[in-house]
């Protein structure tokens, strides 16, 4: 399996979706980083004023690292279904927001004890404990706070046009309580040192990792329009594509936990059995989680056939998330 070269993302406002030109994979996915990046640093506030350490702890938390995935996927939705460029920018924004919140909350003592992310110290290493609760809180926040920019009148674009962000809030709320990443890190927290059978460990992983993945996913389509099936169709293909997908990313990071290389990875390897926390290597064994893994990558491929050529950055992400080595 290969990531393959494919249709270039529109220079105008739109990411369209087809054939459109020739850009290869690895410049689509600099060109969406380089977007969602200069986004980020636009809606994130400046350390500056009696809130200097604060905002400086959240410009910390989220720029200049980390792979982008929830964002390249929102962009590769968006360009299938024709999506305006800016209101993608938000979409992607939005997730990685609520990414990088979670992360940060997850490196806190309280939660997995980490030190190292994204090849430096930790928030809460940095900065302190406290300072780093209230970064992740800042930084859900303003997820939202972007997401309702959406619904704001813009000049040039028509009111009927503009993406439904009420819908979009509500689905990522959702996909980050406690019915999806939450939920999920609740039900991890409760597990260190329980047996899970392979059953439990899915519905924990389909929560903790797999719901913003999806929801990434159903917020850069729900920023555009699709002409290539019916609505309903299209939205069952991609709902199949982002369960199968998001479970994967999961499964191949607890492959990456056991197999991985700190310094590419940018965080500490062997946390997982070292916390006694049960994953698809410690049920499964580490060949039926590669198997397992990849057979998931095919579910996900298979659920894109609808939709032909104009899902090429989908599958591109998709090779890019189960091939990964970091």
């Amino acid at each position: 399996m290969t990531v393959t070269d494919g249709a270039m993302m529109a220079p105008n406002a739109q990411f369209a979706a087809g054939d459109a030109g020739q850009e290869s994979f690895a410049d689509w996915s600099v060109r969406c980083c380089s977007r969602v990046e200069r986004e980020l640093e636009r809606v994130l506030p400046t350390s500056e004023g009696s809130l200097a350490r604060l905002h400086e702890g959240m410009r910390y938390a989220v720029l200049g690292g980390g792979k982008r995935v929830r964002p390249l996927l929102a962009y590769a939705a968006g360009e299938l279904a024709v999506a305006d460029g800016t209101a993608l920018d938000a979409v992607a924004a939005a997730v990685e927001l609520i990414h990088a919140y979670s992360l940060v909350h997850d490196d806190l003592p309280c939660m997995d004890d980490d030190v190292l992310r994204r090849g430096r110290p930790t928030v809460h290493v940095a900065y302190d404990e406290a300072t780093a609760l209230l970064v992740g809180d800042a930084l859900h926040a303003l997820a939202f706070e972007v997401l309702a920019g959406l619904g704001q009148p813009r000049p040039g674009v028509p009111a009927a046009a503009a993406p439904p962000a009420a819908t979009m809030i509500a689905e990522l709320a959702r996909a980050a309580g406690s019915f999806g990443m939450a939920g999920g890190q609740a039900i991890d927290l409760a597990a260190v040192g329980a047996e899970l059978d392979r059953d439990a460990i899915e519905e924990m992983h389909r929560r903790k990792t797999g719901a913003m993945l999806a929801v990434s996913i159903r917020l850069g389509w729900l920023a555009g329009n699709s002409v290539h099936v019916s609505p309903q169709d299209d939205q069952a293909a991609l709902e199949r594509f982002g369960a199968a997908i998001g479970l994967a990313f999961q499964v191949v990071d607890d492959i990456l936990d056991v197999e991985g290389d700190s310094a590419l990875l940018g965080k500490t390897v062997g946390k997982d059995e070292a916390n006694s926390k049960p994953t698809y290597v410690s049920v499964l064994g580490i060949e039926a989680a590669r198997q397992f893994a990849m057979r998931l990558h095919g579910e996900a491929l298979e659920a894109l056939e609808p939709f032909g050529a104009a899902a090429l950055r989908l599958r591109q992400v998709a090779d890019l998330i189960v091939l990964r080595r970091h």
